[in-house]
C-alpha cells in the first residue's frame, strides 16, 4: 500500500509540476513587450496616426503601444519635463532645434544607426541624415523637410486685377489697392514675417544672417534696414502686426496671402480651398536680378527620435519603421506631415495617387529651388525674433529711432548667441 500510495503521490506531483509549467509557458507567449510613442498634431492627425499605430500591433502582435499626444505646445513643455526627468518616450516626434538642446554631444538620444538591422536606412539620402546627427551620431530622422513659403488666395489677387507677386515692390503695389477694403496683400505670425524680414536684407546685402560658425553677420546698418522694412509692410497696410495676426482671417478673405511653413499648408487654407478660392504658391520675392529662393531657408519639418533611455530599442525600431517606410502609415499619413523623405513612402504615395494639392505644390517649389539653403538652428531662437518685434514697435510707436533700436539690438543678440 505504502508504495501505490508514494507511485500516486509522485504520479499527482509530476502533474502539478507540468500544470505549473504549461501556466508558465503560456504566460510568456501571451505577454507583450510595451513601448511608448510621443507626437504632437490636431484632432486628423491624432485620429489617423491612432488608426496607424492599430496596425502595427496587428503586424506584430507582441508590441503593444501606449500613445502620448497633444496640441504643439502642451507637447513642448511636457517633452522638456520628460528630457529632464529620463522619462520620455520610447519612439518620439522631436523638433529638430532640440537636438541642440537635448543632444549637444549627440548623447542625448539613441544612436539609430545601431539599429541599422531593423530600421532600414537605404531609403534615406545621407544629406537627409546628416540633418539629425549631432557629433557624428544619428539622434534623428526627419520625416520631411520644411521652409516658410509664400501662399496666395489667387481669388482674391483676380478680384483687384493683379497677378500673383514676384518680387517684394508686387506686395506694396498690392497694398495700395487692397487697403481701400481692409485687405492685406500679406500676413504671417512672428517667426515667419521675422524670417520674410531676414530674406529682404540678406538680399540687399547680399550676405547670410549666419555664418559657418554660427555667428551673426548681420551688423547695426543691417538690423536698421530690417526694422526699417517691418514698419514699412506695417505702416502701408501689406500686413497687419505679428501682434495682430488672426488665422481665422484667411477663412474670412481678410488676408490675400500667407507666409506660412510648407508643413501648415492644409491647416490654413484647406477650408478656403474647399469653399472655392484658388490658392496658390508663389515664387519667392525677389529684387533686381536676385535668384528666387535666395535669403530663404529650409529644414526638416519635424523628426522621429528613439529614447536613449528606452529598454526595448529593436521594439522601437520595428516601430520608427514601420512609420516611416511602410505603405500602411503612408497612405494613412498621406503629405499632411510635408512629402516624405523615405523613398519607400514616397514610392507608395505615387501609386496611391496622394501626391497632390496645395501641400505638395508648396513642397515641390521648395524641392526645386536650388538657391534656398539648409536652416541655421538659432534663427529660429525666440530671443531672436520676438525682441526684433519689440524694437520694431518701439519705432513704429516713436519711442526710438531706428538707428536706436538697431543699435540695442545687435548689443542684445551678443548676449543671447
Amino acid at each position: 500500500m505504502k508504495k501505490k500510495a508514494l507511485a500516486v503521490f509522485l504520479a499527482l506531483a509530476m502533474a502539478l509540476l507540468s500544470a505549473c509549467g504549461n501556466e508558465q509557458v503560456i504566460h510568456e507567449q501571451t505577454e507583450q513587450t510595451k513601448i511608448t510613442l510621443s507626437w504632437w498634431g490636431n484632432d486628423a492627425r491624432n485620429e489617423y496616426t491612432l488608426a496607424a499605430v492599430k496596425l502595427f500591433e496587428e503586424k506584430y502582435p507582441g508590441i503593444k503601444v501606449k500613445c502620448s499626444y497633444t496640441e504643439w505646445s502642451g507637447y513642448e513643455k511636457r517633452n522638456q519635463a520628460r528630457m529632464f526627468s529620463d522619462t520620455e518616450c520610447d519612439v518620439m516626434q522631436i523638433n529638430v532645434g532640440w537636438l541642440a538642446q537635448y543632444s549637444p554631444d549627440g548623447k542625448g538620444y539613441y544612436d539609430i544607426e545601431k539599429l541599422s538591422d531593423t530600421f532600414d536606412l537605404s531609403n534615406f539620402d545621407e544629406d537627409m541624415l546628416n540633418c539629425g546627427r549631432r557629433n557624428g551620431i544619428l539622434n534623428a530622422v526627419p520625416i520631411a523637410m520644411n521652409a516658410e513659403t509664400i501662399y496666395i488666395n489667387k481669388s482674391i489677387y483676380d478680384r483687384y486685377d493683379l497677378a500673383v507677386p514676384k518680387t517684394w515692390d508686387d506686395f506694396f503695389n498690392a497694398a495700395k489697392i487692397m487697403k481701400k477694403d481692409g485687405i492685406y496683400p500679406l500676413a504671417g505670425a512672428t517667426k515667419s514675417i521675422w524670417l520674410f524680414c531676414i530674406a529682404y536684407v540678406e538680399q540687399q546685402k547680399g550676405k547670410t544672417f549666419f555664418n559657418d560658425k554660427d555667428e551673426i553677420t548681420f551688423d547695426e546698418k543691417d538690423f536698421e534696414m530690417m526694422i526699417d522694412f517691418y514698419k514699412r509692410l506695417v505702416e502701408e497696410s501689406v500686413i497687419p502686426k505679428v501682434e495682430d495676426f488672426q488665422r481665422y482671417q484667411i477663412d474670412n478673405g481678410v488676408y490675400a496671402g500667407t507666409v506660412a511653413w510648407v508643413s501648415d499648408a492644409m491647416n490654413y487654407f484647406q477650408a478656403v480651398i474647399d469653399e472655392g478660392s484658388e490658392v496658390v504658391v508663389a515664387d519667392y520675392p525677389v529684387l533686381g536680378n536676385v535668384k528666387s529662393g535666395t535669403g530663404w531657408y529650409e529644414k526638416p519639418a519635424t523628426m522621429y527620435a528613439i529614447s536613449e533611455h528606452t529598454e526595448h530599442p529593436k521594439e522601437a525600431a520595428l516601430l520608427l519603421d514601420f512609420m516611416m517606410n511602410s505603405a500602411e502609415w503612408a497612405e494613412l499619413q498621406g503629405i499632411e506631415k510635408g512629402i516624405p523623405v523615405s523613398r519607400s513612402a514616397r514610392d507608395h504615395l505615387e501609386k496611391a495617387g496622394l501626391m497632390s494639392g496645395i501641400q505638395y505644390e508648396a513642397s515641390r517649389v521648395m524641392e526645386q529651388n536650388e538657391e534656398i539653403k539648409p536652416m541655421n538652428s538659432h534663427i529660429e531662437e525666440e530671443g531672436l525674433y520676438q525682441n526684433f518685434i519689440d524694437a520694431c514697435d518701439k519705432v513704429i510707436y516713436e519711442k526710438s529711432t531706428a538707428e536706436e533700436a538697431a543699435k540695442q539690438l545687435t548689443e542684445l543678440y551678443r548676449t543671447i548667441i
